[in-house]
């Protein structure tokens, strides 16, 4: 089973209500008989949808106006670790960019859309649970 951002999967859980779906994605996860755990950690932390922006700010999530929703994103990546070790999670497929599913750069918390190397919260507590993690063009190009 493999884990993958609920946005990607259509599922309109962003920030601003929306998905991100990626319809490659899908249509390759399908054409493998891959079957996917969708999971969106924050919504899993108990934050609503929509929600204010959040990034990663001198290492603690926090809102564009300075709310910290640090604790929402620990409690909803620890959660997802857990449902990904009850499932048998073999690896993640995740939104790059994101606070919580950024795989290799994430923005660099003055909400001014800069990106940085670093990883979301979810990317870090999977890695840390021995569970790999890939941006959707990267599982593709792995897979094929």
């Amino acid at each position: 089973m493999i884990l993958v951002s609920a946005c990607l999967t259509g599922v309109p859980c962003r920030y601003d209500g929306t998905t991100a779906t990626d319809e490659q994605l899908i249509a390759y996860l399908v054409s493998l008989s891959m079957p996917i755990l969708p999971i969106c950690p924050e919504v899993l932390g108990g934050l609503p949808v929509p929600r204010e922006p959040s990034e990663i700010v001198q290492g603690t999530v926090k809102t564009a106006s300075g709310t910290e929703v640090h604790s929402s994103f620990h409690a909803g990546c620890t959660k997802a670790v857990d449902i990904a070790r009850m499932y048998g999670v073999t690896c993640g497929v995740l939104n790059e960019r994101s606070p919580a599913c950024g795989v290799h750069h994430i923005y660099d918390g003055t909400f001014s859309k800069t990106l940085i190397k670093g990883q979301g919260l979810l990317a870090q507590y999977l890695r840390r649970a021995g569970i790999p993690v890939y941006t959707a063009k990267e599982f593709r190009i792995i897979w094929e």
